[in-house]
C-alpha cells in the first residue's frame, strides 16, 4: 500500500517537472542561490569555533555553554 503511494507521488513530481519549461530555469536559479548561501558564504564568512578545541569533551562543553547562555 505505501509503495503505491510513494510511486504515485514520485510520478506526480516526475511528470510535472518533465513538462515544465520556464519552471526548470527557476528551480536552477533557486538551487544556485541555496548553494551560494549555504556553502560559499559559510566558507568565507563563518569560521568554525569548534576547530579551536582538540578533544570531543572540550567541544561538547563549548556547545553546552553556548546553548545554555
Amino acid at each position: 500500500m505505501s509503495r503505491s503511494v510513494f510511486k504515485k507521488i514520485w510520478l506526480f513530481y516526475y511528470e510535472g517537472f518533465k513538462s515544465m519549461t520556464i519552471g526548470k530555469t527557476l528551480w536552477l536559479i533557486i538551487a544556485i542561490k541555496l548553494f551560494i548561501m549555504f556553502f560559499v558564504l559559510k566558507l568565507f564568512f563563518f569560521k568554525s569555533e569548534l576547530s579551536e578545541y582538540s578533544t570531543k569533551e572540550e567541544k561538547s562543553k563549548h556547545v553546552i555553554k553556548e546553548l545554555t547562555k
